[in-house]
């Protein structure tokens, strides 16, 4: 691909062009891809093709980390095509009790119109357009299928770490979170973001998960580090969500129709910095889940309207659990890979304590009865030799809280 005038990425139109007259057999040759043939790779041809039909870019640029983002009018993204227009966001319901003064800094949106990406370009988003992370044919391409883009881990379907039925890739997924089985309208917490080396290993995360029904429904948020799917072996904002148990329904932020942005100071799949250093400086993500008006509404950095980045609509989820509201709140960490796992937060077991491991803190979830409620939660470490989870409650501005996280390694069964 050529670059754009005056850049090291290639302008929007010529990457429309290039998707556009990409050939499996030369593409297979030149990227050594795993598609699995020409019916496959046309089929993530046309799904970029789908993503970008008829959208007008003006402006793009790269995040600190060189992933490519496009600034696409709100009414044409992917969600929103056919004329609807996008929802108006809520207040989240107040806290449940005094927050405290924060005992670390908070991670700050990343678009703002005073920073510049490395070729001097603006790194936000011009009024009534939203930062789509680009998808390239390249990405698609490491999979064999379509499907297999979609999935939340390229070793085959996610899994929520309790819901999910025993027997589904539960070698390859490892876990250190706190759940309560409750009914509720999503839910709040401040997540400590960290930078773990996971080498040449998949993920490594730290998220909220609101869930319910069988098979399991979700929508969740997070900070993820797979470098198989952003290039890039930092922190990254991520979103995900699941009809059906992560079978035939699901993606990742905004790779496919299902979320819709409404906010363009976030870039959903962009890099998340500063990270936590250890046994120094802390920094967190607050990030609350509210379903209202039908649609499960996603904030960042405060609870307010002017906090909320985006929604999956209820409708997503047919009759299911979520399409009313969730019956299970989790929270914590989750690594993949097949015979060595990943470290998961900072790499210290939850018994290091503050500065030292990775912590949710804040923990409260929105009653079905309305207003916001202080979570109990139940610690769950199944695989203790490798990840660990304590849990605790105490003064604001911790109130529910967990340490967790672990070195990972071989042994962790």
């Amino acid at each position: 691909m050529a670059p754009q005038d005056g850049t090291n990425f290639p302008s929007f139109a010529q990457f429309i062009d290039d998707v556009a007259s990409a050939r499996h057999d030369e593409f297979t040759r030149r990227s050594r891809s795993a598609t699995a043939g020409a019916d496959e790779f046309a089929a993530m041809r046309q799904h970029i093709l789908g993503l970008y039909s008829g959208v007008d870019v003006q402006h793009s640029f790269v995040d600190d980390n060189g992933q490519i983002f496009d600034c696409v009018p709100i009414e044409d993204q992917p969600s929103l095509r056919g004329g609807e227009g996008p929802a108006v966001p809520p207040d989240a319901p107040p806290q449940p009790g005094p927050r405290g003064e924060a005992p670390a800094s908070p991670v700050q949106p990343q678009l703002r119109s005073d920073r510049l990406d490395k070729f001097g370009n603006p790194m936000s988003c011009p009024p009534g357009t939203i930062p789509m992370r680009r998808v390239t044919l390249e990405e698609l391409a490491r999979g064999r299928t379509l499907r297999d883009f979609f999935h939340k881990t390229p070793e085959g379907m996610g899994r929520h770490p309790r819901l999910s039925p025993a027997e589904i890739e539960a070698h390859v997924h490892k876990y250190a979170h706190a759940y309560q089985v409750v009914d509720n309208l999503g839910g709040h917490s401040f997540v400590n973001i960290w930078d773990p080396n996971i080498g040449s290993q998949v993920f490594s995360l730290s998220q909220q998960w609101y869930a319910g029904g069988s098979p399991v429904q979700t929508v969740e948020c997070g900070s993820q580090i797979y470098p198989g799917k952003y290039g890039t072996t930092q922190p990254v904002l991520f979103i995900y969500w699941t009809a059906d148990g992560y079978q035939n329904t699901g993606c990742y932020n905004l790779d496919c129709s299902a979320f819709t942005q409404t906010n363009s100071a976030w870039a959903i799949g962009g890099t998340l910095s500063p990270s936590s250093v250890w046994g120094g400086a802390q920094y967190e993500v607050e990030v609350t889940w509210y379903f209202s008006g039908g649609n499960w509404w996603l904030y960042l950095g405060g609870t307010t309207a002017s906090n909320a980045v985006g929604y999956y609509r209820g409708s997503l989820f047919g009759g299911g659990q979520l399409s009313r509201n969730a019956a299970d709140i989790d929270y914590g960490g989750e690594v993949v890979d097949i015979t060595a796992w990943p470290p998961m937060g900072s790499g210290a077991f939850a018994s290091s304590g503050w500065q030292f491991a990775a912590y949710q803190r804040d923990v409260y979830y929105f009653g079905v009865n309305g207003g916001a409620q202080s979570a109990s939660l139940t610690a769950s470490q199944p695989s203790p030799k490798c990840f660990t989870t304590a849990v605790g409650h105490a003064a604001p501005p911790w109130n529910e809280y967990f340490f967790f996280g672990g070195p990972g390694g071989t042994n962790c069964e």
